[in-house]
């Protein structure tokens, strides 16, 4: 059975990632890259479906005990868990080499004290647990083979096959270790080179120091900033420079819900605020990578952007289920692909100039041709922003005027003519202010409930939306409007959970009742819009209650940093895709305003 998911730990090599249990269990992988079908996907069913358990034999039998500690070494994406036996103390070093060729996944045991009995337990399993692959032995190395893919496994412990299950059973004594390593290759190719594990161990340890130096944040809240950016960078795919969400599908927002999305694609909402972040940290050649990854996606073709893309720039993500997998914790079904690609959510708009303002202004090297782009897209939102539209979060119910999607088109006009005004380009400059004012007084009068003194979801709604706290951080509006404040206010006192979080927007349990997105149930608390919350109160002056939520945010974090989408106050665990972007990103912002005001403990 799979852990709960703050149970996990993330490994990876910018191109793929794996999830690792306490117990030692890697219950997701997915090979060779992030979007592939996994190779373990334990995770969103039963050990049948694919599973590499390594840690102490099982004295009796039960459940694997999990870890007694485990931590990253330093700042790095490199795993260290120790179990306690009887017989003495191991340690299980996890680690994905940042790759040049063959993935990798690399396990090696290594004995602290005594003289720990030790099991691999290894099941293969192809496309998300459906295919059981051909296992046999090639120059003593093993070999899985099932249609185009190949995984080689190497260790020089013994092994042998049982239950279509590959079994290590050996001691390790102190200052001993031993080396699992489990590399994937396209099936018509030669065997792969045999690893070095233990050089890859020391050019991970080397790849992530020299990375995690770059940092310009300094900050009382360094070690979260760090582990967050680390975060992000295991989330870029490397060759392309797009970003995913999240590297898992399926993860439910509702425990046994049918809110389970495949998140392993660029969203470019997700993607843009994630440049923003390592932008201001000081990571400019990831900004770079994914201005690239942006011009080569929507190439040719900027009038029909997509809000997401596959992670080389693919448009075709089409939606399926996989009928197969009971689902993580039995939340039915299990999706692969999202229908959400071809919705129309006007604030991409917004997000994508906004990060190529910020770009601009950081001083990234010019691109003539995304100033180009940027101003076709601004020439299609002149034409299209007064429409409806999904909006941020994506509803599968009917086209609304939301607005926060008509803000973010405000900020598409406003970073566009601060463009122009610069003198970097050319354009229609009165014609363009004409449409910001326009915007802006559509949004104010339609958009704006004076009774309640706040904004609306959308326009005519009597509900709210936590999107409406980006309306101070864009611009759109300062902090001391009146009507910023009382919207602040008014999400405080209707959209907050008992312990204090921030819900997206009203959601009912009960199927007879409409909820803007179109699906039943409930979900948990958005962790983005809580720390959104935090950064309005510190904008308004109330930043020790700022200070005081983004600490009780932290603690949310698993025990390695790392946070899922959404926190589910009644079951008090994590819930959604995980580790997710879209919840580190926030935080690192957060961290950098507590910062600048001067707002933290200690």
């Amino acid at each position: 059975m799979a852990g709960r998911i703050e149970d996990y730990a993330l490994i990876g090599d910018m191109q793929t990632a794996a999830l690792v249990c306490r117990d030692g269990a890697v219950d997701w992988l997915c090979l060779p890259r992030f979007d592939s079908p996994a190779v373990f996907a334990g995770l969103l069913g039963t050990e049948e479906h694919g599973f590499w358990r390594l840690g102490p034999a099982a004295e009796a039998e039960g459940e694997p005990a999990a870890a007694d500690r485990r931590r990253y070494r330093d700042d790095s994406l490199i795993l260290e868990s120790e179990w306690d036996t009887p017989e003495g103390t191991a340690r299980v070093i996890d680690f994905m080499p940042p790759r040049e060729g063959a993935p990798q996944l690399i396990r090696i045991v290594e004995g602290v004290s005594g003289r720990v009995s030790m099991r691999s337990s290894l099941r293969m399993r192809f496309s998300y647990g459906w295919v059981v692959p051909w296992v046999h032995q090639v120059d003593g190395r093993t070999a899985a083979v099932a249609g185009p893919d190949s995984v080689w496994f190497d260790t020089t412990a013994e092994t042998h096959g049982e239950d279509l299950t590959t079994y290590s059973d050996f001691t390790v004594e102190a200052g001993q270790r031993i080396a699992f390593t489990m590399s994937w290759q396209p099936s018509h190719r030669e065997q792969p080179p045999l690893p070095e594990p233990e050089n890859a161990l020391a050019a991970t340890a080397d790849f992530w120091r020299e990375w995690v130096e770059q940092c310009t944040y300094h900050g009382p809240y360094r070690d979260a900033v760090i582990r967050s950016l680390i975060t992000l960078k295991a989330l870029t795919y490397a060759p392309t420079g797009g970003i995913v969400a999240a590297p898992t599908t399926s993860l439910p927002e509702d425990i046994g819900g049918s809110r389970n999305w495949d998140y392993r694609f660029t969203w470019l909402r997700d993607a843009a605020i994630t440049l923003s972040s390592l932008l201001r940290t000081g990571y400019r050649d990831e900004a770079r990578a994914w201005r690239e990854w942006l011009l080569r996606a929507v190439a040719g073709d900027p009038e029909n952007l997509q809000i997401m893309y596959g992670i080389a720039g693919e448009r075709e993500l089409g939606e399926n289920e996989l009928t197969w997998l009971p689902g993580y914790e039995g939340s039915q079904p299990v999706r692969v692909g999202n229908g959400a690609a071809d919705q129309l959510q006007l604030d991409v708009y917004g997000e994508v100039i906004e990060a190529l303002h910020l770009a601009h202004m950081t001083g990234l090297a010019r691109n003539d041709y995304a100033s180009l782009l940027q101003l076709k897209l601004i020439r299609w939102v002149e034409q299209h922003w007064n429409e409806p539209d999904e909006g941020i979060w994506e509803v599968r119910g009917p086209r609304r005027h939301f607005v926060h999607s008509k803000v973010m088109t405000w900020v598409a006009v406003d970073r566009t003519i601060k463009l122009i005004e610069s003198g970097d380009v050319e354009g229609p400059l009165d014609r363009w202010k004409d449409l910001r004012d326009a915007i802006h007084r559509d949004v104010c009068e339609k958009g704006y409930d004076p009774e309640r003194n706040t904004f609306t979801q959308s326009y005519g709604s009597k509900e709210l939306d936590a999107s409406l706290l980006l309306i101070p951080q864009m611009g759109f509006l300062p902090p001391d409007d009146k009507r910023v404040i009382g919207t602040i206010e008014a999400i405080q006192r209707e959209l907050s959970t008992p312990d204090g979080f921030i819900m997206r927007y009203p959601t009912s349990a009960d199927a007879e009742e409409a909820n803007v997105d179109g699906l039943e149930g409930d979900e948990g608390a958005f962790l983005a819009c809580s720390f959104w919350m935090a950064d309005d109160l510190a904008m308004i002056g109330r930043v020790e209650e700022a200070r005081k939520l983004f600490e009780k945010l932290l603690s949310l974090r698993n025990d390695l940093g790392l946070l899922a989408e959404e926190w589910d106050s009644r079951l008090q665990r994590q819930v959604g895709n995980f580790p997710q972007a879209f919840s580190h990103v926030p935080l690192i912002d957060t961290a950098l305003r507590l910062t600048a005001s001067g707002a933290y403990g200690g």
